[in-house]
This record gives structure tokens, sequence and C-alpha cells, in this order.
């Protein structure tokens, strides 16, 4: 005889596919990333380096995003229309990143810029959808989180939003066309969006024993 489903698990279910569906996404375009790299072989060692400074930035990018998604899925209930089609495409965009990174180191010229502009707007898009996201938590009425929580999720709320302004800022012309030893700004201003992401995990949470009742 089988054993009835908890009261919760039709709720469970959804959460647990999606889950295990951006577990898989984003594996996916970790490993499409590094296969980039042997599409264009390096011929000196400066190459190699460059390679691996490139591959690094859109490593480290995609693990702040997929170690950020998990936590907020954790909590965040999923079933919304909403919250599912900002799933969507977020997963959309994670699924492109390795394409555009492609694009963006394999192509010269021209073709390099118009790349640059699609994978700014692509990792402006990521971190606007989880500064959403983790907007939704900061909303007390909510009770998602525990009350002391509230103003470290505001920071990292902040310091995403932050972070996808400078992309979206990025594709502006001018952030191509100016060059500080001989690389875009552009590129150099993304630079910037790591330290200010991983910033946020040295916030500490209030110390409160207040927490949201139910």
């Amino acid at each position: 005889m089988k054993e009835p489903l908890p009261r919760n698990s039709e709720k469970s279910i959804p959460r647990l596919r999606i889950e295990n569906l951006s577990d898989l996404v984003f594996g996916l375009a970790l490993s499409i990333g590094a296969l980039a790299l042997i599409g264009k072989p390096p011929t000196t060692p400066a190459d190699v380096q460059s390679d691996i400074v490139s591959f690094g930035f859109s490593f480290l990018i995609l693990i702040s995003v997929w170690l950020r998604y998990t936590r907020i899925v954790s909590v965040l209930p999923v079933e919304t229309g909403f919250i599912v089609l900002l799933n969507t495409i977020l997963l959309f965009l994670v699924s492109i990143e390795p394409c555009l990174f492609s694009l963006l180191t394999l192509r010269s010229g021209d073709f390099s810029e118009y790349a640059s502009v699609l994978y700014a707007l692509d990792l402006g898009g990521l971190m606007a959808i989880l500064s959403i996201f983790t907007h939704m938590l900061t909303i007390e009425e909510k009770k998602l989180i525990m009350h002391a929580q509230i103003s470290r999720q505001k920071a990292i709320r902040t310091a995403l939003a932050l972070s996808a302004l400078v992309f979206l800022l990025s594709t502006l012309p001018q952030f191509w066309s100016w060059r500080l030893d001989d690389s875009p700004l552009r590129i150099l201003l993304w630079y910037l969006v790591l330290p200010m992401v991983w910033s946020t995990r040295f916030i500490r949470p209030q110390m409160s024993p207040k927490r949201f009742r139910g």
C-alpha cells in the first residue's frame, strides 16, 4: 500500500523540477564555455593568459549567479506565473552566455563590438532578474526570511541592481571607443562587477531575535 503524499507535495514537485533544470543549464553553460577556448588555440604564452583571464571572468559570473539563484529558489515560491516567467528568462540568458562569450573572444573588428553589446545585455539581464528575486525576499509581508536577514538582502539587491546598471550602461558606443592600455573601457567596466557582487558576502545580518510570525 502506497504511503500518502505530504500536503505540500504538489508545491515541492515543481520546485524540485526547476532546481534540477537550473542545475543542468548552469552545468552545461560552464562546460560549453570551457570548450569555447578550444575554438581558437593560443599561439603565445600571452594568448594563454588572456584566454584564462577571459574564461575566469565568465566562470566567476556564472558561478556567482548560480550561487545566488540557488539560495533564492530555496525560499522563494516558484509557483506563480510571474516568477516562472522570470525563471525561464534567466535560464535562457544563462544558456546563451557561452555562445555570446565565444563570439566575443573568437571574433575581431566590428563584429566583436556587436558581440560585446549582446554579452553586456545578457549579463545585465541576469543581474536585473536576480535583483528582482532578491527584492521579493525583502518584502516583509511575504515573511520569506528572518527579519534579521532583511538588511543584508537589501544590500545584495542594491549590489545586483548596480551591477545590472553597469552592464547596461557599458553598451553605450563610447565605452568601446574609449580604451585603456588598448583594452575597451566596456570590458574593463565589467571587471568592476565581480568585487561589487562578491563584497556582499561579507555583509553580516543584524543580530536580532525578531523573526517573522506565520
